[in-house]
């Protein structure tokens, strides 16, 4: 008998699972449920619909909720939600959103260069090594990151959607992306070959270029030519109408929105080892614009991480915050608790892992950001979160999803908040340089559903 055939399973260990299986009296009972049914609906505990009943002791009022259609541009609606929030407050005009095909636009262009940056700075590096194969897996996305927009508006500005709506291509962005990400791994080859070939860095910035122009050609007619100087034309919520006119990206941003984008920090909970709470990290070969900003997290306890949300929607303000929306998730009734599916119940199984297993061992991570738009607090403690997707009206209570504080904990990762908030400590501990992680971290993941 070889070494590897002392675990194969044997006929007798068959027989004996067959008996333990038969041995719960509901077993049958349980296999019809489930093969006709599901997993999840069989297992779903519909007392967590009372328990989630969207009513909160904080409510901001932020309009109709936005829809990303079939593209993963969740952290772009998101950031942009956050921001039409205080443009609506400010000029009395709900309803009203960003043009996230303009900031799509200079994103995607943005992504390819900063592809060839990686792709020439691990050149030397064999085609097979990991840093090599996981650049070449997904050139570019339409996911992201909130520096990875603060990069793109400190950039290119911001304009309103009417002077820049959707296009088929960025509300279903599959075709473009397919096509964009095999232009860009042609570009790799073409890279790799001319380095392993000793040209010089002007044949390389030269080939770089025209590959770029190739770039903006490809997206000009997929998502059409960005704006440059538009008129805003608008009636505000009393009917009143306004008019300006001349304004650029830049000079629409700085005048409608103005925020200081340095104010707004990104905070994450990671209870992992390798990352201590009041420490700040980057990652590797994570972002869009090169030499732009910087993603950076500070990692914080969960009671600060909740406490620093509270504070900003208690002063009027929406916070951006990424999580892993898949989990316990029930999305056509917009609820996400982690009571409402037992599985392990039904499947008399312990499925049990805690935040920081599931994240070292690759069943969790960030793949989806909204907007918290509200709290209940019962004695001061949190209960359960208003949420803002950007998945339409159809789902949830007018697009609107309600997030239980047990589910915030498990599988909430990130939040973005003004740095006015943080305690004298926590703001020392943000302006420390951070330190670098693997560019496959968990705190990598760009929110793309």
């Amino acid at each position: 008998m070889t070494e590897s055939s002392k675990n194969a399973i044997s006929l007798a260990q068959i027989d004996q699972y067959h008996e333990n299986y038969l041995a719960r009296k509901d077993a049958k009972v349980i296999q019809r449920s489930v093969s006709h049914q599901g997993i999840l609906a069989t297992s779903a505990d519909f007392a967590s619909d009372v328990d989630m009943s969207p009513v909160f002791s904080i409510d901001l009022n932020t309009g109709k909720v936005a829809n990303q259609k079939q593209s993963g541009r969740c952290w772009m609606f998101a950031a942009l939600n956050t921001m039409r929030h205080h443009l609506a407050d400010l000029f009395n005009l709900s309803n009203f959103e960003l043009s996230q095909n303009y900031t799509n636009f200079w994103d995607k262009f943005e992504k390819a260069n900063y592809f060839y940056e990686n792709v020439l700075a691990t050149a030397d590096q064999p085609r097979t090594s990991r840093k090599v194969a996981f650049l070449m897996e997904t050139p570019q996305q339409d996911g992201g990151q909130w520096d990875m927009l603060c990069a793109i508006i400190e950039k290119y500005g911001i304009a309103p959607k009417s002077v820049m709506p959707e296009t088929y291509n960025s509300s279903k962005s599959s075709e473009l992306n397919s096509v964009l990400n095999t232009k860009l791994r042609k570009d790799a080859i073409t890279l790799r070959k001319l380095v392993s070939n000793n040209a010089t860095d002007a044949e390389i910035a030269k080939t770089r270029q025209e590959m770029l122009a190739d770039d903006y050609k490809i997206l000009s007619y997929s998502l059409g030519e960005p704006v440059q100087k538009f008129a805003f034309e608008y009636r505000d919520d009393d009917k009143q109408f306004h008019a300006d006119r001349g304004l650029t990206p830049k000079s629409f941003y700085d005048k409608y929105i103005g925020w200081n984008l340095d104010d707004y920090v990104s905070i994450i909970n990671s209870p992992t080892d390798d990352k201590p709470y009041n420490k700040t990290y980057t990652v590797e070969m994570l972002g869009n614009v090169v030499g732009g900003r910087q993603v950076k997290h500070l990692n914080v306890t969960m009671d600060n991480f909740k406490d620093l949300a509270i504070k900003q929607l208690k002063d009027g303000q929406s916070v951006w915050f990424g999580c892993d929306v898949g989990k316990s998730s029930e999305r056509q009734k917009g609820i996400m608790d982690v009571n409402y599916y037992k599985k392990d119940e039904l499947l008399d199984v312990d499925l049990s892992m805690s935040k920081a297993e599931r994240l070292d061992y690759g069943e969790s991570l960030m793949t989806h950001a909204m907007v918290i738009t509200g709290v209940d607090l019962v004695e001061g403690k949190p209960t359960k979160w208003k949420v803002e997707n950007s998945w339409g009206e159809k789902v949830g209570t007018k697009g609107y999803f309600v997030m239980s504080d047990a589910w915030m904990e498990e599988y909430c990762y990130q939040v973005v908040v003004n740095k006015k908030y943080l305690s004298e400590d926590l703001l020392k501990a943000q302006s420390e340089n951070p330190a670098l992680l693997a560019p496959w971290d968990p705190m990598g993941a760009l929110a793309s559903n």
